[in-house]
């Protein structure tokens, strides 16, 4: 069975279009089409159903894609276990990851990872949104929210502490809260979902249900509002760690640390073997952020 007929197969599966698989495997529609009828002739069964704009699985189909996934992580593993493991990843990393955090932090240490990895390209797509790897055809996520799909695996890249703030002009202003039931009378800046802070306390945990005239379901324009001195808000380090060096921004109710087991993850779909590609991406920045990440180093000088 031709191993490009299945990596063609499993483009086709994400993207439902023969013409745009194709493309990212630099071959033609007319070649790709080819290519789909030969394997369901070896195979002995339809694995799509075709129309003039959208091709989709059929059942058939569905249930050899994930054979089809492990195949092509096989064949990938085994070409780089050749000479003792020294083969390096190559082909296409598919990376998807949020787009504050991405251009902050991972596009700076890409110079250095595509120089240790030579042979590996890759494509990088910024959103905020939670995307569905398989369907998207990305081989790791990078996501700061809880895991909740069973059929994905995480490995965490670094921790994502959280701290509440404000603006120097807003404390000037309005005081600043000594306690979290202080936060009853201060404008608060909400995350859309993240409106209750846990606190933890002499007491034990207490949760405070913000309210505030602002509320945002984006993380730079929730810390611009801040900056702004719009309200009391909460942030995670990697996002305000300059704006503290800066004095743009003061840590508050630092007596009273925020709950929260929240980190940065990458998120790879389940599968007996880890594509060589997958693990030197994870390696590289399990390391380059390390136990604790740069931005947290500064904030304990402050």
């Amino acid at each position: 069975m031709n191993i490009e007929y299945i990596k063609l197969f499993v483009r086709l599966a994400s993207t439902h279009n023969i013409s745009q698989a194709g493309q990212e495997l630099s071959i033609s529609p007319a070649v790709a089409s080819s290519h789909i009828i030969k394997l369901e002739q070896q195979l002995g069964v339809r694995l799509v159903h075709r129309t003039t704009r959208k091709v989709s699985l059929t059942e058939d189909g569905q249930s050899f894609l994930p054979h089809a996934e492990d195949v092509l992580a096989s064949v990938e593993a085994a070409r780089a276990s050749v000479g003792a493991g020294s083969a390096l990843p190559t082909g296409t990393l598919r990376v998807t990851a949020p787009a504050s955090f991405g251009r902050m932090h991972l596009m700076p240490a890409m110079k250095g990872f595509l120089s240790e990895y030579t042979d590996l390209n890759l494509d990088i797509r910024f959103s905020d949104s939670i995307v569905d790897l398989v369907e998207g055809g990305f081989d790791i996520a990078i996501r700061n929210a809880e895991l909740k799909d069973s059929t994905l695996v995480a490995r965490m890249l670094a921790p994502d502490n959280r701290v509440i703030c404000a603006s120097p002009h807003y404390i000037e202003k309005y005081g600043q809260p000594n306690s979290p039931d202080d936060l009853f009378q201060h404008q608060c800046i909400n995350l859309i979902g993240l409106e209750n802070w846990v606190f933890s306390t002499p007491d034990g945990n207490i949760s405070i249900k913000t309210k505030g005239r602002l509320r945002t379901d984006n993380g730079e324009a929730l810390r611009d509002a801040c900056v702004n001195g719009l309200g009391v808000a909460i942030s995670s380090t990697w996002s305000i760690y300059q704006l503290l060096e800066r004095e743009e921004l003061v840590q508050i109710l630092t007596d009273y640390p925020l709950v929260s087991d929240t980190a940065i993850w990458a998120v790879y779909p389940s599968s007996r073997l880890l594509a060589p590609k997958v693990r030197a991406f994870i390696d590289y920045f399990s390391a380059y952020f390390g136990e604790m990440p740069y931005w947290d180093q500064a904030l304990m000088d402050l």
